[in-house]
Parts: structure tokens; sequence; C-alpha cells
């Protein structure tokens, strides 16, 4: 099942992603991959990118995944672990892979690399699927 065109301007006009500057530059059905720099504004005090920038761009990718249904879908549960730290002036890349997909629920892999290819987080989310034709 493919993505339209409505769907993929739905996905990019968030008005979240585009505050933090992430751009969606892949989606089918059950995958997404978003990108956002890793800009200084995004540090913390330690001069790192934050976890909370880097887990809204997981989120990101998360969402348009599970919604490319074309059924509604909010996340019921995210979770991650952090495994590197990242500087600014790399690119955060953040794939959403549907592992199980039910009537009602669906289980995503989360996985956050930088542009050269190290990992930086993985985790997964659980999504609440809305009932066919209530796309949110």
């Amino acid at each position: 099942m493919s993505v339209s065109e409505e769907q993929l301007a739905r996905f990019r006009d968030d008005p979240f992603a585009d505050h933090l500057n992430m751009s969606l530059v892949e989606v089918r059905t059950g995958f997404a991959r978003a990108e956002m720099d890793a800009a200084e504004e995004l540090c913390s005090f330690h001069g790192f990118v934050q976890g909370g920038a880097i887990v809204a761009l997981a989120d990101y990718a998360f969402a348009a995944a599970s919604n490319a249904h074309g059924v509604g879908a909010v996340a019921l549960t995210m979770n991650f672990t952090f495994v590197a730290r990242v500087r600014p002036g790399h690119r955060l890349i953040a794939e959403a892979s549907e592992e199980k997909l039910g009537r009602r629920t669906g289980l995503y892999r989360l996985i956050v690399t930088t542009d050269d290819e190290s990992l930086v987080a993985s985790g997964q989310g659980v999504v609440y699927r809305q009932e066919a034709g209530n796309a949110g």
C-alpha cells in the first residue's frame, strides 16, 4: 500500500517538526525516515544534543510510519536507550519500522543514527490504532 500525496503533505505540515527543522525524507506504509541537523540550540548544558530532541525526531518518524496505513494512530508508549552523545554539526537520522501490526495496536522499532552511521539511540514504540475511517 502506497502513501498518498495528501497523507505526505499532512505529515510534512507538522508545526512542531517545522519548529525543530525536521524533515521527513521517506515514508511508506509501516516505515518512515526523518532527519534533523544537530544544531547548537538543541544542546544541553553539557554541549551535546539534548535527549528530548533525539526522541522528538524519532517520534516524528514513528508518527508518519504508524499513520501511513490511513488509520489514525497515537502513541501509547515509547522507550529509548541512548548509546552515544552527539555534538553539533552532525545530521541526525531517525527510522521507524513496523515490527507487528494488530487490529488495535502496532509495535515499531525506532533507531536514531548520525550521518556517519553511528548509533545514537534505539528503542520501540507502541501505537493505539483508531477505527478505520477515523484518521485523527
